[in-house]
């Protein structure tokens, strides 16, 4: 029987640790340093590449994903090794997907060839607001005039270009999320990501949150209209919403992520980066050193890697459907049999009568009325 990631493919996820400025609702790993060692980083990144590729040789690269950070601020050149050494230790998929994030403050012309001619062929841009004053409340260093520029050029250099957006910001009406949402759609290509707002613990936005600072965030209701605003208008423009914050046209979903909630395998490499890695039958957890310096460090002594968790079935069973119930069609359940034993066949029927998840004969997935209490969905039946 093959193992279990084989089901969901194989990826590489390199993270770029910095950025010109923190935003005030960013907690993932970013850092503003004055100066970058272009080189050391490119070197450490490849010596990461051979010892990963060691006990993962003859898998097929199904997607490569450069996030951070902001990876638009590598040079091209580093791009360029890093995709090079790539292909000499994996052998890739006929389509795979290479995907770079970029901010509309670090593009330019001359550098988005030099990644594409790299063999980057998708660009992830961080938009975030269509206007200059919720861009500026966001900490967002572009204006929506620089952000069009930006999506022009990648526009003419990409085939593949996917924005993002916030929706549920501060003091935005249901109207004005609708309207820009209409602007969005008539220039998305292929796919566009879309996020609720969250105030996370730790962010600047949390700070300020929690002293009752940050004024004229939405109320549940709003954001509940706000999403369903969502689900409706690119729902009508084409734009299936595949995954809970994330819509494409037909076959343009984001490839590398369908790994993450496919419950594949991938390795995590760069400060913070996160893996999910079998060996001999064995799934593994994996994590990398947050601090760049740090990692550096780590790899100079041989490994940038923390000490590996090995995962329990239980445990992948949890993660298979934290990851896979996000997914509109849902998880196999030949897949959560396998791994689970029925363990939560109780509590899939207890759901079901509430409307929340149906099955088919092969799936599990979660219902349109069940899909804006996903959380709720997924701690009843992970803890009943």
């Amino acid at each position: 029987m093959p193992d279990d990631w084989t089901h969901g493919g194989f990826g590489l996820y390199i993270h770029w640790p910095f950025c010109q400025a923190k935003c005030p609702y960013c907690d993932f790993n970013s850092h503003v340093v004055s100066q970058i060692d272009q080189d050391v980083w490119r070197d450490a990144y490849l010596k990461e590449i051979r010892r990963t590729a060691r006990e993962t040789e003859g898998r097929v690269l199904r997607s490569v994903f450069f996030g951070g950070g902001t990876p638009s601020m590598m040079d091209a050149s580093v791009v360029d090794a890093i995709l090079t050494e790539v292909r000499a230790c994996w052998p890739q998929a006929n389509d795979i997907e290479i995907t770079l994030e970029a901010n509309p403050t670090s593009v330019e012309a001359d550098r988005f060839r030099g990644y594409r001619d790299a063999g980057v062929n998708r660009v992830s841009m961080g938009i975030q607001a269509l206007n200059d004053r919720d861009l500026k409340a966001l900490g967002r260093l572009h204006s929506a005039d620089e952000a069009m520029r930006a999506f022009e050029t990648a526009r003419d250099v990409f085939d593949r270009v996917s924005f993002d957006l916030i929706y549920a910001r501060q003091d935005q009406t249901e109207a004005a999320w609708e309207a820009e949402l209409q602007h969005a759609l008539g220039l998305a290509i292929d796919h566009l990501s879309l996020y609720q707002l969250t105030i996370e613990d730790g962010t600047a936005f949390g700070d300020r949150y929690a002293a009752g600072k940050l004024r004229g965030l939405p109320d549940e209701d709003r954001a509940t209209t706000m999403y369903g605003i969502t689900q409706n208008l690119c729902a009508d423009a084409g734009f299936e919403t595949y995954e809970v914050s994330n819509h494409a046209k037909p076959d343009q979903q984001s490839r590398h992520n369908l790994i993450y909630w496919h419950y594949g395998d991938y390795i995590g490499i760069g400060p913070g980066a996160h893996g999910r890695v079998t060996v001999n039958g064995q799934r593994f957890a994996t994590e990398a050193p947050l601090g760049p310096f740090d990692w550096l460090k780590a790899v100079k002594a041989g490994t940038g890697e923390l000490p590996r968790t090995a995962l329990t079935l239980n445990e992948q069973c949890s993660e298979f459907l934290l990851m896979g119930l996000r997914v509109t069609e849902g998880v196999e359940l030949s897949r959560l049999t396998a791994l689970s034993n029925d363990l939560y066949r109780n509590n899939i029927s207890d759901l079901a009568e509430l409307g929340m998840v149906e099955t088919t004969d092969t799936h599990l997935r979660v219902t349109p009325k069940g899909r804006p209490l996903l959380n709720v969905v997924l701690s009843t039946l992970l803890n009943g």
